[in-house]
Parts: structure tokens; C-alpha cells; sequence
């Protein structure tokens, strides 16, 4: 199983001679690398034009790869697209206009003197932003970079394509207009500050890619002072996929979540907030370990039992793993009938394979639980009910709601099926109603 990839678009001449795409196919065999779609673009009497899509594991390899095939005889390489690269020139999001512009009379609605008679509703009545703006529908992501995917600290501007990410999934899976926002500062307090500063301008707060336990202070904090949804994306949406995935292995393996111990390894952003989200769920007896006694002491004041690995390992019904550490988890600590998750990327802390050799009735890596399937149904329900909040029971709901929707045999669906993102939303907004949390939000905040 590769690491990671990368897709390399070939633009080739090739002249007419028997066996020609062979001798292409093995300079790429030579590198390592594996041939993908081969497109046609033109076919003319001594040559022709194709696209041939290549995957390489990394860059040197790629290089390789490319000097290889522009030696093979009558292959002329025209160019080499890093397919990554070209999708995010210019970068990934483009704000438009919901409006058209073709007559004097739509330029005075829209803007001046039109405008005005809307700038005074709102002043009399700001919750009416709500509705004669985009703020309804609309969410800001704010990072600073401190945390990003498995990079670590590689500062706001390194992140912002990830950001870009998260946006361009809001708008295509729930239709939300989201606003990446890089902010250039490591200190907590700063970081608050600037978010309840702009925080007029969105429905909702989306926090992402914050180290720890800066990203725990700062959620917490923003939730007391502002009355509308928060979320840090790496810690809820991560646990929300992550206990659809054990509900759906627990319906596989005939294992009840009510009557299970888990054991959760790491308490990292993720860690932390997947063992809450279980004990929030019932499990019987969630049990913590980490190298880190006072994250060890955080989750027993809510709830959880701190073991040592060792004792985890043979308690456990179910193990979910998010340590960052490869090959943690010996084959030997299996007991059989276990369900195990290692969740870290790009390795997990057990391969699945070897689990399952072991006696686990169950194994998946992290490949799976991506929180896409979360975050975009859980704001889209919050604005959707005008709920200040978005609650562990949204959080469970929206677990249920995406593990019902997946097929036989998967732990979790594709996040690119929009009826998952359409039940999810469904799922969340009755359980937001079911706890009164309909119409609590407001714009404008206290103090």
C-alpha cells in the first residue's frame, strides 16, 4: 500500500510503430511508476497525441519517471502536469455574485440609494442580517496553522490551501458559503480576540488545524462568549466519523456498543474528543492512554479510566487508535474477537491485515474516517434551526445518520454521496429541535 502519491499528467507524440505504447509502459515500469488512463487527444498519419496519467510515490520518483520516458525513441514528451498543482493554480474558491447586473434599476436595488432602507432594517433589527444577507448561510474557518494535517506547524499561509479544502467541500456537499481566515498568531488569547472581532461577519465559527491544548482552550472559550455554532473541526468531526465507523463494526461483529469497553490509544485533538463522543453514547467503559498524564487526568474528570497500553489492550472490546506512531500496536496484544481502529495516516498503528491475522474480528485503518462526512451536515443543520450550538446529541445524530447510510460491508459511505450530507443534516436539525436548541442563535454577543 503506497504512503502517498502522486498523479502525473504526461502530454505525449508518439510515432506509429508497433509496440510503441509497450516500450512507453515499461520506462514507467522501470521507476516504480503505475500507468493510469490513457486518453486520446489526436490521431494524425505518423503520430499520436495522447494524455497518459502516471502515478509515482513521490517527487524524485516522478522526476525519474518523466527523464525515463522522454528517452524512449519516438516518444516525444510535449509536457508534465502535477495534476495536484494545476487543480490548485489560482487557488480553489472564486466569491460570485447571486445577483445579476444588466439594468440601471438592478444597480439602485442592490446598491445605493436602494441599499440604505436595508442598512436601517438591520440597525433597527440586527438579527435581520440573518435573512437580507449571507451571514445565514454562511461559516468562517479560522486557523493559524499551528496543527495542520500530519505537517504539523507550518504557519497560516502554508494552510491555507487546506482551508481552501474544508470551503470548497462546504459549498459542494451542503451548499454553505465558507470563508477561510488565516490567523498570524500563536498566542490563545490573540487567536480569541480576532475571532470574536469578526465573528459579525459568519453564522457559524469553524476552527481547524490548532495545536493542542491551545485548540481546546480556544473552542471552549468562543463557545461561552459567542451565541452561535463553534466547532473545532479535528477534534468533532473526526469523533463524529469515527464512532459511525465503531457502530457500524459493532453491527458486524455482534458487538453491543452499550455493553463494550473501548479503549481509545492517544488523547490527542482527535483521541480526546472520539473517547467523549463515546462515553456521550454509553459505552459501558471507555478506557485512556497516552503518554500524557494530565491528558490522562482531563478525560478521568469526565469520565474515563487511565490504564497503561498493556492493560487497554486486554480489556478492550473495541480499540481505536490515533497516536501517530506506526506499528504501535503489536499483533501479539490481540485478543481475539477485538475490534480495532488505527486510525493514524499515513501509517497506522497496526496494519489491518496483520490484526485480522491475529485473532481481530475486525480491523480498519484511518482511511476511512474522513470528518468531510461530518462537518458540512452538522453547520448546514445548526444555521438551518438557528441553534446556538452543536451539541454532542447533534454529534451522536449525526454518527447514526452516516452509518445508516452506508452500504453492506462499508464502515462508513463515500462523503461524496450527497444524500449522506442530505441525511445527516435531516438527522441533525430533529435532534437540535429535540433539545430546544431551535431559534437560540444570535448574531451579536455580550460584553
Amino acid at each position: 500500500m503506497r504512503k502517498t502519491s502522486v498523479d502525473t499528467v504526461l502530454r505525449i507524440k508518439t510515432k506509429h510503430r508497433v509496440g510503441q505504447l509497450a516500450r512507453l509502459a515499461g520506462a514507467v515500469a522501470e521507476q516504480g511508476g503505475l500507468l493510469g488512463d490513457i486518453t486520446t487527444l489526436r490521431s494524425g498519419d505518423d503520430f499520436t497525441l495522447r494524455e497518459v496519467t502516471v502515478e509515482t510515490e513521490d517527487e524524485a520518483q516522478r522526476d525519474r519517471m518523466v527523464e525515463a520516458v522522454r528517452a524512449v525513441d519516438g516518444v516525444e514528451l510535449l509536457d508534465a502536469i502535477d495534476r495536484v498543482f494545476d487543480l490548485h493554480k489560482g487557488g480553489k474558491l472564486h466569491s460570485t455574485s447571486r445577483i445579476e447586473l444588466r439594468h440601471q434599476r438592478d444597480l439602485r436595488y442592490i446598491y445605493t440609494p436602494g441599499v440604505a432602507r436595508v442598512a436601517r432594517a438591520i440597525e433597527r433589527e440586527p438579527e435581520r442580517a440573518r435573512d437580507l444577507t449571507a451571514i445565514g448561510n454562511s461559516v468562517g474557518i479560522f486557523t493559524n496553522g499551528s496543527r495542520v494535517l500530519g505537517l504539523g506547524n507550518v504557519g497560516p499561509l502554508a494552510s491555507l490551501p487546506v482551508m481552501e479544502g474544508k470551503a470548497v467541500l462546504y459549498d459542494k456537499f451542503v451548499g454553505i458559503s465558507a470563508t477561510p481566515l488565516l490567523v498570524d498568531t500563536l498566542d490563545v488569547r490573540d487567536f480569541v480576540d480576532t475571532v470574536l472581532r469578526m465573528s459579525l461577519t459568519f453564522g457559524g465559527i469553524h476552527l481547524e488545524d490548532i495545536r493542542i491544548p491551545d485548540c481546546y482552550r480556544i473552542e471552549e472559550e468562543l463557545i461561552e462568549r459567542l451565541e452561535k455554532p463553534v466547532m473545532h473541526d479535528d477534534q468533532h468531526g473526526t469523533a463524529t466519523v469515527a464512532l459511525a465507523a465503531v457502530l457500524n463494526a459493532c453491527k458486524m461483529t455482534g458487538v453491543e456498543l452499550s455493553r463494550a469497553r473501548v479503549g481509545q490509544i492517544g488523547l490527542g485533538a482527535a483521541g480526546s474528543a472520539i473517547a467523549r463522543l463515546m462515553m456521550a453514547h454509553g459505552a459501558r467503559d471507555v478506557l485512556v492512554t497516552d503518554r500524557s498524564e494530565e491528558a490522562m487526568r482531563w478525560l478521568a474528570d469526565q469520565g474515563a479510566r487511565p490504564v497503561d497500553l498493556p492493560t487497554l489492550m486486554r480489556e478492550a472490546d473495541i480499540v481505536v487508535a490515533a497516536t501517530g506512531r506506526p506499528g504501535l500496536i503489536e499483533p501479539k496484544w490481540i485478543r481475539p474477537g477485538q475490534v480495532i481502529f488505527p486510525l493514524s495516516n499515513p501509517d497506522p498503528e497496526i496494519q489491518p491485515v496483520d490484526a485480522l491475522a491475529a485473532g481481530a474480528a475486525f480491523c480498519s485503518d484511518g482511511r476511512s474516517i474522513n470528518n468531510a462526512l461530518a462537518f458540512p451536515g452538522l453547520f448546514r443543520a445548526a444555521l438551518l434551526v438557528k441553534s446556538r450550538a452543536i451539541t454532542p446529541e447533534m454529534r451522536i445524530a449525526a454518527a447514526r445518520a452516516i452509518a445508516a447510510c452506508a452500504e453492506p460491508g462499508e464502515v462508513v459511505p463515500s462523503p461524496l454521496q450527497r444524500h449522506v450530507h442530505e441525511a445527516v443534516v435531516e438527522a441533525v436539525a430533529a435532534a437540535a429541535r429535540a433539545q430546544g436548541l431551535e431559534g437560540t442563535a444570535r448574531l451579536t454577543r455580550s460584553g
